[in-house]
């Protein structure tokens, strides 16, 4: 047996024959004995952090010119079983998330790595103990050179920041910062998030949002300097205050104390070791399906926590989606607007183009723009005009808004890498789109004013900018976690049925994307005019409960063009020759793209009324104001591919319209056979034979 060894069983065995010693007690000896194997490393025994839920001993050793975590070790009582130890949800959550750990009853040593257990060892054997403690404390943090890899592990460490953030709540040692943090998310963003029963909610927001705003300090880091927590404030572009303000107080003494801070530093390691040369290569690559950042975020959230992304409906669009929704913008413009030169329109107009994504994201429709733009003018000749005076005069009237923290993050990263430019201030704000925009919004003091700020730039665009265009994809979300008493009522104003007493299932129109459908309705009635681009949930065109719905969007809009994209496999749909009918996303519910046009009123125009269109008995029909109301579906069924190649290689012109004619009482916005319809009419309707139904079997009758 070796002298380290020798000397640890020795100082183990006198604390043990004081009758009276714990698992604590032995903490200073396992580290005296780490300390003696390998000098260069510093074995930290931190209480207050193991008390929010650190393995109780962590090994640091200078790397890349910054102290870096290299493993963890979790102790247990001397003779525990660390049988029943290893199946613990404790050391399950450690054995996900951190590569190099070790469990121990100071008798007994497991060493696990990337969750896998490599060997054991006993004290009674001396000379395995020591190797296998050698090659643990040897262990360094391997590079990752690619995207998938670094967000599995982004993810894993998010996770126990988390849940170090909601134990330190819990036991209510959280520093004022931390609280006044919390408090202002509540003003600002998200009211119930201050709830107790809601601390998981800050907690994700919070974790998700320092792993992704280290990746994008990490992606705008120069070497040769080490990249470290300290510089991570300096390596944010003034673009994003809040990022910068985030991590300039993560360097205030009355945070540095906080225990997920250790968790911080370990992220710094990963992304310190981390090859961003090729990382941020596969930024640049474009595929059918996903850019990379979008597909980076994804898979970051599949291994963080699928359930939020299900509560949140945060799921990525497209390419070929986004670019089909662009090109029909930059159309619509040019013929129905007066704008020539559409979406790249530069210069003054008497229609000033302004364009908001209320749910932007990672970015994609925002980016999808700027390159748009970028290509349009290479094209006509013009390449030389995409300078900085031309990025910052579009910027200008280009708006994003999200109410997550980390895509938010990720949205500033992908159009800053794009710009490349520290400059430019992006309109890219951190706000509840939905939220009834206030007169005056309340200012924080403190550090975490630059929320309320955001906050408040947010409200002066959704109130006074005569927003023209409003596109993107809102969340989807049956159960909407998103609360807004103004815009729901409004929903139960225009949207719910007349009849809505023989509704049995009227929440479905309180759906996130058709609250994101009413606001932007809302907002385009503000300016008067405009056009509404979403993809969504494909529900509202045909389902009875949303019979009301349609009405109003026939009432509010000139010209609606819908693509029925199905997918749908909750109705188990195929396509015409009986082959799989894929959705574009990796969801269920099938979706459609909605474009609508509202024309400015002539000046002596009344209102749309609903009789207007109760009569109609045609395609394209003449509403009170002198112009025509047309209505126009198309759909695509079967493969994914077969989806998008249609979707690259259409426009608004080329696609083969069916006009529609929704009529009372359900005004649907599928094809009808009227032969067949008038026939059906003429029978009884089951809900008059049974006066007492129900939307199916229900037990509880």
């Amino acid at each position: 047996m070796s002298a380290p060894l020798r000397a640890y069983e020795r100082a183990l065995q006198q604390k043990l024959d004081t009758g009276d010693a714990t698992e604590h007690t032995h903490r200073p000896t396992l580290v005296r004995l780490l300390e003696t194997l390998a000098p260069d490393v510093q074995v930290i025994n931190e209480p207050k952090r193991i008390e929010c839920g650190a393995p109780d001993l962590a090994i640091r050793r200078p790397l890349n010119g910054v102290d870096a975590t290299i493993g963890y070790i979790e102790t247990k009582e001397v003779g525990a079983n660390l049988d029943d130890a290893e199946r613990s949800e404790q050391l399950l959550r450690y054995r996900n998330a951190l590569p190099n750990l070790i469990l121990t009853n100071y008798r007994e040593f497991r060493w696990y790595l990337d969750g896998e257990r490599r060997a054991g060892a006993h004290l009674s054997r001396p000379d395995e103990l020591q190797s296998l403690l050698l090659d643990f404390l040897a262990r360094a943090p391997e590079p990752i050179a690619d995207a998938h890899t670094l967000a599995q592990r982004l993810a894993r460490l998010a996770y126990l920041i988390r849940d170090t953030l909601i134990a330190t709540f819990e036991q209510g040692k959280q520093s004022s910062l931390l609280n006044d943090l919390r408090t202002t998310v509540a003003k600002t963003l998200l009211p119930d998030i201050e709830k107790p029963e809601h601390l998981s909610a800050f907690a994700d927001m919070l974790a998700q949002t320092l792993a992704y705003g280290l990746f994008a300090a990490r992606c705008y880091h120069t070497p040769p300097h080490p990249f470290t927590r300290a510089a991570a404030a300096r390596e944010i572009p003034r673009t994003n205050p809040f990022l910068r303000q985030l991590f300039n107080t993560l360097n205030d003494p009355a945070l540095e104390e906080e225990p997920f801070v250790a968790f911080v530093d370990d992220l710094v390691s990963l992304l310190n070791c981390a090859d961003m040369s090729a990382v941020l290569q596969q930024f640049q690559q474009r595929t059918g399906r996903e850019d990379a950042v979008v597909h980076f975020y994804e898979t970051f959230l599949h291994a963080y926590d699928p359930r939020l992304r299900e509560l949140r409906g945060v799921y990525y669009t497209p390419e070929p989606v986004v670019d089909f929704l662009v090109r029909a913008v930059h159309g619509l413009l040019q013929t129905e607007f007066g704008l020539p030169d559409g979406l790249a329109a530069l210069k003054d107009a008497d229609t000033p183009l302004y364009i908001l994504d209320p749910a932007c994201g990672t970015g994609s429709f925002l980016a999808h723009i700027l390159q748009f733009v970028q290509e349009t003018l290479q094209l006509q000749g013009l390449g030389g005009l995409w300078n900085d005076e031309t990025r910052a005069r579009i910027l200008e009237r280009l708006f994003g808004f999200e109410l997550l923290m980390a895509p938010y993050t990720i949205a500033h990263l992908k159009l800053g890498l794009m710009l490349n430019a520290h400059a430019h201030r992006l309109g890219v704000y951190l706000t509840n789109t939905l939220e009834m925009p206030s007169e005056q919004i309340e200012m924080q003091l403190g550090p975490w004013r630059v929320l309320s700020e955001e906050a408040a730039q947010a409200n002066r665009i959704k109130r006074d900018t005569p927003i023209l265009v409003v596109i993107g994809n809102p969340p989807h979300s049956g159960h909407s976690a998103n609360r807004v008493p103004w815009l729901e009522q409004l929903i139960r104003t225009d949207y719910y049925p007349k009849d809505a007493r023989k509704e049995q299932n009227p929440k479905m129109l309180l759906d996130d994307y058709v609250k994101f459908i009413r606001w932007a309705q809302w907002r385009l009635e503000r300016t008067g005019q405009g056009i509404l681009a979403f993809i969504t949930n494909h529900g509202y065109l045909d389902a009875p409960t949303f019979r009301g719905m349609r009405r109003a969007l026939l009432n509010a809009f000139d010209t609606l063009y819908l693509v029925d994209l199905h997918g749908n496999l909750r109705r188990k749909e195929t396509a015409p020759d009986g082959s799989p009918d894929e959705n574009v996303f990796d969801i269920q519910q099938g979706v459609a793209l909605l474009i609508a046009v509202k024309r400015a009123a002539l000046p002596d125009a009344s209102p749309s009324t609903d009789s207007a269109l109760e009569s109609a008995d045609s395609a394209s029909w003449e509403t009170p104001d002198g112009q025509t109301l047309r209505v126009f579906y198309a759909e695509v069924r079967g493969r994914r591919a077969v989806k998008y190649a249609f979707l690259r290689e259409n426009t608004l012109e080329t696609v083969a319209w069916t006009p529609l004619t929704p009529r009372a009482p359900l005004y649907l916005f599928v094809p009808q056979d009227d032969a067949l319809q008038a026939e059906y009419e003429q029978g009884w309707s089951l809900t008059d034979i049974f006066r007492v139904h129900s939307t199916g079997v229900k037990t509880h009758r």
